[in-house]
């Protein structure tokens, strides 16, 4: 089941694909070597002869991968090595409903043949009868009673999750008085009994609520740290009154200057439309662009009102002007990007080359930023007033939320249950967090802006007395959200940014090691649970591999020890099992308590 020994780093670059295939249409990355820039024979591979490969060897290995005559399988990704090895995702339907927790990745070597499978349910998926007791009425009822909100039609599923198989109904409640600046919420209630299975926040926030309760018992004003001077003659665009048209002219590509709050005077892509008219848009990253919501909770990208200048220099440094939070957002986005990009090959958040999209000054005293896959969008507040002073558009929390995105794109990694406050519990939502982390704190070495120094903590910038929000190197020193360093049985039910130390410090042990180092200006010192010595492989080896690990080998119920299983199997594919990084993965997992040999039995 082993395949070649790939010497060389290798990621993948997205390929445009118009294939359409019988259950849909499928986005395929056809990976490409970074040393020569050349494509194996893969790349000829049409995506349709991927995935009818895949699905065809999913049914022909039905005990392995746990697929039935009843179900049916969509894809979603497609991913093919330089070496020509095939990794398909799938979501599943049984007898025509659609299965929530029943997604896998289906693993073909360079011929097409069956190698592996990694799935999210490790039971068949069954259910004894397709005729619900509640009627959709009723199921919305109690699921806008719960979310306190307007229900959406309710879609019958089975709900797979939690070593279950339930007949139920999934509905969108919109407006929701639970969610924080009215979003919307996902609630599931069982067909049979009316009991709500999961109700659970559509965006992805990067405040938590419990950090909030944390802040507000102190009595802590969180004070961002700007530092920058206001220029003069900075334009500012107007609050805007209703839904606006954008320019209908496509613009010239220019290159603006950017007065922010925390990155300081920055370039910026921009349109000209017209002899003395720009428009904060960049057609260079797939027209990725920052309106501005105006103070309204609009989650529909067109509610809100470009971004507009006479003079192609954008923001004050300064509050004064509400394109400063612009600056700051499209500069986190288009940094975001192009990490992905040139250190990952991943072309845009979905690999679809597609931009991101934000929208500042969302909501009235909204201390928080999240990320809204319906939208596509950033979503950032200006802040409470009480706790939360300034617009969280800092680079790291921008790094961190799109990539929220691309776990949703790729593994969609799901909490185990939301509780009534909207506080996440469970091993698959801390490792997204953890991943959010990670590629954030990537995104901010590889912008090495200088008024913005990389490091490996999170949330620096905020203003909080902690000085940080959490950090890679020793999770723990973290005591605002009780980030833990090591694994234990109680991970299984934690709450996800507090369980989120496990994976970030395992992965802060693979790029930098264990004990006393400083990098930049921070000072580290990252303990091991087992007392050992880890000598890290660099943080360039480490990303791809988690990356890799993330986008080919874990699903939405992955847990801790399939990460490390993930990471294993990544390191292989890169660097051979025998290799100084597959073992240095090894040791990183077992310095955070994460082994072989504690693995819970499912």
């Amino acid at each position: 089941m082993r395949t070649p020994h790939i010497r060389r780093l290798a990621i993948a670059l997205a390929v445009t694909t118009a294939a359409t295939i019988t259950a849909g249409g499928v986005g395929t990355a056809v990976a490409t070597s970074a040393a020569t820039g050349t494509s194996s024979v893969a790349s000829v591979k049409s995506a349709k002869s991927v995935v009818d490969a895949a699905r065809a060897a999913a049914f022909a290995h039905a005990s392995a991968t746990g697929v039935s005559k009843d179900d049916t399988l969509t894809a979603t990704d497609t991913l093919i090595d330089p070496d020509g090895k095939q990794h398909v995702r799938f979501v599943r339907a049984h007898k025509g409903l659609p299965v929530l927790g029943g997604d896998l990745v289906v693993h073909l070597d360079a011929k097409s043949a069956y190698l592996d499978v990694t799935r999210a349910t490790r039971k068949q998926v069954a259910v004894p009868a397709k005729t619900p007791k509640l009627t959709a009425e009723q199921a919305k009822a109690k699921a806008a009673s719960v979310a306190k909100g307007d229900a959406d039609s309710a879609e019958l599923v089975v709900d797979a999750r939690a070593g279950r198989t339930a007949l139920a109904y999934q509905i969108k409640v919109t407006g929701s008085k639970t969610t924080e600046a009215g979003g919307a919420r996902t609630v599931v209630v069982d067909a049979a009994t009316g009991a709500v299975l999961s109700n659970a926040p559509v965006n992805d926030q990067f405040v938590s609520p419990q950090l909030k309760a944390k802040l507000r018992q102190r009595g802590e004003k969180v004070t961002p740290q700007t530092g920058a001077t206001a220029p003069s003659g900075a334009a500012a665009s107007a609050s805007p009154a209703r839904p606006f048209n954008p320019p209908k002219t496509a613009g010239i590509p220019s290159i603006g200057s950017g007065n922010s709050l925390y990155v300081g005077k920055v370039p910026l892509n921009t349109l000209k439309t017209g002899t003395t008219s720009y428009l904060l848009k960049d057609a260079s990253r797939g027209n990725t662009e920052t309106r501005d919501a105006g103070g309204r909770e609009v989650v529909q990208f067109s509610q809100g009102k470009p971004f507009t200048s006479t003079n192609n220099t954008w923001g004050n440094s300064a509050l004064s002007s509400r394109q400063t939070a612009a600056v700051d957002a499209q500069f986190g986005v288009a940094s975001t990007l192009d990490f992905y990009k040139k250190v990952l090959g991943r072309n845009g958040i979905k690999n679809d080359g597609a931009g991101a999209r934000a929208m500042v000054h969302f909501g009235t005293n909204v201390g928080n930023a999240f990320w809204y896959s319906d939208c596509g969008c950033m979503l950032y507040g200006d802040g409470d007033g009480q706790t939360f002073t300034k617009p969280l558009v800092v680079l790291d929390v921008t790094g961190h939320e799109l990539s929220h995105g691309v776990v949703d794109a790729t593994a969609n990694l799901q909490p185990t249950r939301v509780d009534a406050n909207d506080n996440q519990f469970g091993e698959a939502g801390s490792l997204n967090e953890s991943l959010a982390d990670i590629f954030g704190s990537a995104v901010e070495f590889q912008t090495n802006n200088p008024n913005n120094a990389p490091n490996y903590l999170m949330g620096e910038k905020l203003g909080l007395a902690q000085t940080f929000l959490r950090r890679l190197d020793k999770p723990s020193l973290d005591t605002l959200e009780g980030t833990v360093d090591y694994w234990s049985a109680a991970s299984y039910d934690t709450e996800v940014h507090a369980g989120s130390g496990v994976s970030s410090h395992a992965y802060y042990l693979l790029a930098e090691g264990s004990g006393k180092k400083k990098i930049g200006d921070v000072d580290y010192d990252s303990p091991t649970y087992d007392g050992s010595t880890v000598t890290g492989i660099g943080r360039d080896k480490a990303t791809q591999i988690f990356y890799r690990a993330l986008s080919r080998y874990m699903v939405s119920t992955t847990d801790f020890h399939d990460a490390r299983t993930a990471t294993l199997k990544a390191a292989t594919d890169l660097y051979g099992a025998s290799s100084v990084e597959y073992k240095t993965v090894d040791k990183a997992w077992a310095a955070v308590n994460v082994t072989a040999a504690n693995t819970p039995k499912h």
